[in-house]
C-alpha cells in the first residue's frame, strides 16, 4: 500500500479559484480511503476505482443523486460515494466497473457507517477509463475540476494495481450456462423485462446469451403431476407484445424478488445490464429460477462495462454459427433417438416459432420431451391404434411449449402398430428413463435432445394467437 505521505501535496484553500497557468498549477493531497476515514467532516480528494455503480434518482428535494462505491489499496471493501447534481447530465457517467475517479474536496460522512459525500457547490470530480492500455485524458469532468501535472502518475499506479485486483469477486461471477442449483453467486444480465405479481413479487427477466444447464427430472411419472406440468414460472404468460421482444437464442432467466428494489424504475425501460449480487438458484418444475436473497444486491452496469463486452462479443459469436445456435447441452450432437422426414430443414428455436409472425407455420427444432400425458401403457397402446391424442411437453433453452400427436399421427410415430412393451420401451427412451437402475436409489431422468417438426395451427379464427396449438408431425422415434 502508498503511505499517504508519499501522496501529500499542497491543495488549495476553500474558496480559492483554480490557479492560472501564469499563477502555476493546482496540486492535491490525494488521501488513500483508509486514511481520509480518519477525517470525518473534513474535506479530502481521493483517487480510486469505481467497483459498484447505482442508479441515478430524484431526492427527497430537487436535486438527482447517484451513488457509487469506490475502492483502493487501502480499503478493500470501499466506500460510497453519494452525488448530488441539478440534473443527470452533471452526475458521474461510468463506462465501466474498474474506471478511476478523482475525486476532489468531498467530505467524509459518518451517519451509521462512513461514507463520502459529493457537495455540488465546491466538489468536483474527473474519470478515467481503466484500463492500463489507453490514454491518461478523463473521458467525463464536472465543471470544477482541475488537475495536475502528477495526475498521470497516479492514475498509472491505480491501473497497475486494478490489473491484480480487479472489481468485484470474479470467481463468483457466473454465466447462465454455469448455474447450480443452492449455489450463492453473481450474474451479470441484461434485463429485458421487470414485472410485478398479483403478491407484490417482482420478477426480472434476465438473459446474457447463453443457455442455462439441462436439468434432470423425477423418473416416476405421476399422471396428476403431468398434466398440471406448467409451461411457465409466472403466474400468467407474458403478453405477445413483450414476448415479441425476448432474445431468440439463449435462455431467458426468471428472478424472484419479495421486495422492492429502487432500481426498478431504470430496469423496466429495458435497456439496463446489470450485476445481480449474491444470489441464487433453484429448479421447479425443471425449471431454472433465480431467487434474490436478503443480502443481494443490484447494481446497474454501463454497455461498456468489461463483463457486458464480453458477453455481447460471445453473444455475437454464437449466433454467427448455425451450429452454436443450437443449445449448448446437446452440442456436439444431439441423439439418434428420432428421425424426422426435413433432414436439410434449418433449425428454429421455440422461442422464434412463438414470436412468428404467421399464426401457422412448420419448423424443425432440437428439443427434449420433459413430460407425457397421458403416460400409462394402456393409453399408449389405444394411441397407436389410432384412438387416442398424446400430449408431448417439448422444452428448449428459450421456452417450453405442449405439442401433440395427434391419433391419425400416433403408427407413423411411434414407427408402426407395437406391442404395449414396445410402446413403453419407446417412451422411456424419449422421456429420458434409465433402463436399469440400482434397486433402492433415487431414480432420476434425463431427456436426449432429439430432432423434431412442429407446425402451428389455431382452434379459433375469431382468436387465432390465443387458441394457438402445436403439432408433431413426420417424426419417428427408432428402436
Amino acid at each position: 500500500m502508498e503511505e499517504a505521505g508519499a501522496r501529500e501535496r499542497k491543495r488549495p484553500r476553500e474558496g480559492d479559484a483554480a490557479p492560472s497557468a501564469a499563477a502555476g498549477e493546482a496540486q492535491y493531497v490525494y488521501l488513500p480511503i483508509a486514511d481520509a476515514l480518519k477525517a470525518p467532516g473534513a474535506r479530502v480528494c481521493l483517487f480510486a476505482t469505481v467497483a459498484e455503480i447505482g442508479a441515478a434518482v430524484r431526492s427527497r428535494g430537487t436535486d438527482f443523486t447517484l451513488t457509487l462505491r469506490i475502492v483502493d489499496q487501502s480499503r478493500a471493501a470501499g466506500i460510497s460515494v453519494t452525488f448530488f447534481a441539478d440534473n443527470t447530465a452533471l452526475l458521474p457517467c461510468v463506462r465501466s466497473s474498474g474506471d478511476v475517479i478523482s475525486l476532489h474536496n468531498v467530505v467524509i460522512t459518518m451517519h451509521g457507517e462512513f461514507f463520502v459525500t459529493f457537495n455540488k457547490k465546491f466538489s468536483s470530480f474527473a474519470l478515467f477509463e481503466g484500463k492500463v492500455s489507453t490514454e491518461c485524458s478523463p473521458y467525463q469532468t464536472s465543471m470544477k475540476y482541475h488537475g495536475s501535472k502528477h495526475d498521470n502518475e497516479f492514475l498509472t499506479q491505480m491501473r497497475m494495481w486494478l490489473v491484480s485486483h480487479p472489481p468485484g469477486l470474479k470467481d463468483l461471477e457466473l454465466q447462465l450456462r454455469s448455474i447450480k442449483s443452492d449455489s450463492t453467486f453473481d450474474l451479470v444480465c441484461k434485463v429485458l423485462h421487470v414485472r410485478e405479481t398479483s403478491s407484490s413479487e417482482w420478477i426480472f427477466y434476465v438473459w446474457d446469451g447463453t443457455d442455462t444447464p439441462a436439468t434432470e427430472f423425477q423418473a416416476i411419472l405421476d399422471a396428476k403431476v403431468v398434466e398440471s406440468s406448467p409451461l411457465h414460472l409466472e403466474e400468467a404468460p407474458l403478453p405477445r407484445e413483450v414476448l415479441c421482444k425476448m432474445p431468440c437464442v439463449g435462455t431467458v432467466l426468471r428472478v424472484f424478488a419479495n421486495r422492492f428494489l429502487k432500481e426498478v424504475f431504470h430496469l423496466q425501460k429495458n435497456i439496463y445490464w446489470a450485476r445481480f449480487c449474491n444470489i441464487t438458484c433453484k429448479q421447479e418444475f425443471g425449471i431454472w429460477k433465480g431467487v434474490l436473497q436478503p443480502s443481494s444486491r443490484l447494481r446497474l452496469l454501463s454497455h461498456e462495462d468489461g463483463s457486458v463486452v464480453d458477453r455481447l462479443k460471445m453473444y455475437d459469436s454464437r449466433i454467427a454459427n448455425q451450429v452454436h445456435r443450437r443449445p449448448m447441452a446437446s452440442l456436439p450432437e444431439a441423439s439418434d433417438v428420432a428421425d424426422v422426414e426435413y433432414e436439410t430443414a434449418g433449425y428454429t428455436t421455440l422461442m422464434e416459432s412463438l414470436i412468428h409472425e404467421q399464426v401457422t407455420h412448420k419448423f424443425k427444432s432440437l428439443v427434449r420431451v420433459v413430460a407425457a400425458y397421458p403416460c400409462r401403457a394402456s393409453d399408449l397402446s389405444l394411441l397407436s391404434t389410432g384412438n387416442y391424442c398424446l400430449r408431448l411437453t417439448l422444452e428448449d433453452p428459450t421456452a417450453r411449449i405442449h405439442a401433440y400427436v395427434h391419433k391419425d399421427d400416433g403408427a407413423k410415430f411411434f414407427g408402426g402398430f407395437l406391442t404395449s412393451e414396445a410402446l413403453i420401451r419407446k417412451m422411456n427412451k424419449l422421456l429420458g428413463i434409465p433402463e436399469d437402475s440400482e434397486e433402492g436409489a433415487p431414480l432420476t431422468r434425463n431427456p436426449p435432445w432429439i430432432w423434431c417438426c412442429l407446425k402451428s395451427y389455431r382452434l379459433d379464427k375469431k382468436d387465432p394467437w390465443g387458441s394457438r396449438r402445436y403439432r408433431i408431425f413426420g417424426t419417428e422415434i427408432r428402436d
